[in-house]
């Protein structure tokens, strides 16, 4: 397979900067997911690893090699698009196979690959089908399989699981990372959805209008997020933000809400003591919020407030409930023997050991 590394990569157009100054290395075999909302030059920046968009400025690589100037067809890539492309005359066999016809490649040796590919998928019933007999899993599939055929060193997914209802999202997602483990290969998949990103990627870049804000590994990503966008894109529910206010009372150390105020353990006074009479915004997980009926942690009464439920969503095993501190609206996921009701005042604890602190400004972590 290959490693793919991008340098200073800029993609413009016109006076408009679409990629700016790009740089990661991707290497071999790996996983990398590009995730962003929309508009970020996730898609753009995976088009011009394929060379079906031109880099501005900038170089990439694929496997040592600079392929800038390199024709698409000669950078030994496949691509599998968020439409499936397939050709509705022709069988799946005949689908998978045709790449490898334009290529010349002997009919054993299509033979050989489109069965190994179908095996591989769990498609080999389905060959003599056309496109239309398919559901919508089973066409994704066969995209796959024609980007599987021809061996390449590197796969370039580009949402390809958004036309997918959940639950076959859902089936796709596992079974892309089995066709990963098989094959080995270098892939790079371009979605906008996080938790497709948490869940398959072993490398995550995530995106913002055009600007890399953080590399790293799926549990490094929602543990320590490198600032505020980072953390509120990856999670679901998202991070909770609140405003507060650095104060010092009697030598003790409070993030004031206006609303609430918590205290600051003594391992994180000398981290936060810069910014008494600042602004900071804190940054806590729905599950790191807690009914302090059901918390039995010695900081139970010192870090607990009282909030307001508007909304309560029972999913089964967890409850979100939906608050309102008067200042704030935020997420709790609680146990699912929770018995809050909406309009109903309740007491709540931060497991204050896991808050974030963001610059109000810049947004860029401080703890």
């Amino acid at each position: 397979m290959a490693s793919i590394v991008l340098k200073n990569v800029w993609k413009r157009y016109g006076d408009l900067d679409i990629v700016k100054n790009f740089n990661i290395e991707i290497p071999d075999k790996s996983f990398c997911i590009l995730v962003g909302p929309s508009g970020c030059g996730k898609t753009t920046t995976l088009r011009m690893v394929s060379g079906l968009e031109e880099v501005s400025d900038g170089e990439i690589y694929i496997d040592g090699v600079k392929v800038n100037d390199i024709p698409p067809k000669n950078r030994d890539i496949a691509m599998v698009f968020q439409s499936y492309a397939l050709y509705p005359h022709m069988t799946v066999y005949d689908n998978m196979a045709f790449g490898l016809k334009l290529r010349g490649f002997s009919k054993k040796e299509i033979q050989k690959r489109v069965n190994e590919a179908a095996e591989i998928l769990g498609i080999g019933h389905l060959l003599d089908r056309r496109p239309k007999q398919l559901s919508g899993g089973q066409r994704q599939r066969v995209a796959v399989g024609r980007a599987i055929v021809r061996k390449p060193k590197v796969f370039l997914f580009d949402e390809p699981l958004s036309n997918l209802d959940a639950k076959l999202r859902g089936q796709m997602r596992t079974e892309l990372k089995k066709i990963h483990a098989k094959l080995q290969s270098t892939m790079i998949y371009v979605t906008h959805d996080q938790t497709e990103a948490m869940t398959m990627g072993d490398r995550i870049c995530v995106m913002k209008e055009g600007i890399i804000q953080q590399i790293a590994g799926p549990i490094e990503l929602y543990d320590n997020p490198a600032n505020k966008f980072v953390a509120g894109f990856i999670g679901s529910p998202a991070m909770n933000f609140f405003d507060v206010e650095i104060i010092n009372k009697n030598g003790a150390l409070y993030l004031n809400e206006g609303a609430f105020e918590i205290v600051v353990p003594n391992e994180l006074k000398s981290k936060v003591a810069p910014y008494v009479g600042q602004k900071l915004t804190v940054g806590i997980r729905p599950e790191d919020i807690f009914d302090k009926l059901f918390y039995n942690r010695p900081d139970k009464d010192v870090n607990s407030f009282s909030a307001t439920v508007e909304v309560v969503e029972p999913l089964g095993s967890e409850i979100y409930l939906h608050l309102n501190t008067g200042k704030n609206e935020f997420v709790a996921k609680v146990d699912s023997q929770n018995r809050a009701k909406p309009n109903q005042v309740i007491e709540l604890v931060f497991n204050i050991a896991k808050t974030h602190l963001f610059d109000s400004k810049t947004g860029v972590k401080i703890i």
